[in-house]
């Protein structure tokens, strides 16, 4: 979650061969309601492929843990021989951006710094090692690929053709010019007022022809989540200390030393791949 799954589902999407689900995140293996529909029903998402074509989709919720805890039961039972591929972008920035969302779809209302403490999710969905641990004990390290947020955005094209590789893909993929779909610099609370407000068009006449600017401004800025969160120092070095532990154990298997404090500058240097653990 917030680590560019959009961008890599969007890069995939429109290269030949490859099939991904128009539904971005049908979230089948996780969410109760979505498994209840039935194998049919997730197949049903694919039925437009090609014979030939790799099939994807690229549900966020099967890594977050413990919030969904038989997601790899389910995945093991249906798909034993799935492909999986995990982004991570540095554990704070995720969170921060996490928290980003949560407020702007209202499931948090609260400043961040009480917001880590409120919301165990914030952290755990930062925690990679924990979140990977249970897929390579269930499907092997080399059904998962790691990919960094970081190596992406930067190594574009290097990077898409490493993900195609992974997956078995015959034909040379080409990174896409598209435009960003979920980044934004400036976040947006949800919420039937506001959609009511900005999408009727009589009250848009309404708004542009009758009601001052400097007003319109000042309910727009009440809407916005206008700067970056700032989380305190000392929350800070208490999300260190905690992903730090985390990272070094995800740099062990990657044959590297992680941290907070080396970790974009490690991940951009090269593409990382898992070593043979003795």
């Amino acid at each position: 979650m917030k680590c560019a799954t959009t961008l890599l589902h969007d890069q995939l999407a429109p290269q030949s061969g490859i099939f991904m689900s128009e539904l971005k995140e049908p979230n089948f293996f996780s969410n109760d309601e979505e498994y209840t529909k039935g194998m049919e029903w997730y197949l049903s998402h694919f039925k437009p492929a090609s014979v030939d074509d790799l099939c994807g989709e690229s549900s966020t919720h099967y890594t977050k843990l413990p919030t969904y805890p038989q997601t790899i039961e389910r995945m093991q039972k249906h798909l034993p021989d799935v492909k999986l591929i995990y982004i991570m972008r540095h554990p704070i920035d995720r969170l921060i951006s996490h928290y980003s969302h949560e407020w702007t779809m209202l499931v948090i209302s609260e400043e961040i710094n009480q917001a880590i403490t409120k919301y165990p999710e914030l952290i755990d969905y930062s925690r990679y090692s924990m979140q990977l641990k249970p897929y390579f004990e269930a499907f092997g390290q080399e059904r998962v690929l790691p990919v960094f947020f970081e190596r992406l955005v930067s190594h574009s094209q290097e990077e898409l053709e490493r993900v195609c590789r992974f997956l078995g893909y015959q034909g040379t993929p080409e990174w896409k010019d598209l435009s960003a779909t979920n980044l934004s610099n400036e976040r947006w609370r949800s919420g039937p007022l506001r959609t009511f407000l900005v999408q009727n068009p009589a009250l848009k006449v309404i708004r542009q022809n009758l009601i001052p600017k400097s007003w319109r401004d000042q309910v727009r800025k009440s809407w916005s989540l206008k700067e970056k969160p700032e989380i305190e120092p000392q929350q800070i070095d208490y999300l260190k200390t905690i992903f730090d532990e985390d990272l070094a154990v995800l740099g062990s298997w990657l044959g590297t030393e992680l941290s907070c404090d080396n970790f974009k500058a490690t991940v951009k240097e090269r593409s990382r791949e898992w070593v043979e653990q003795g």
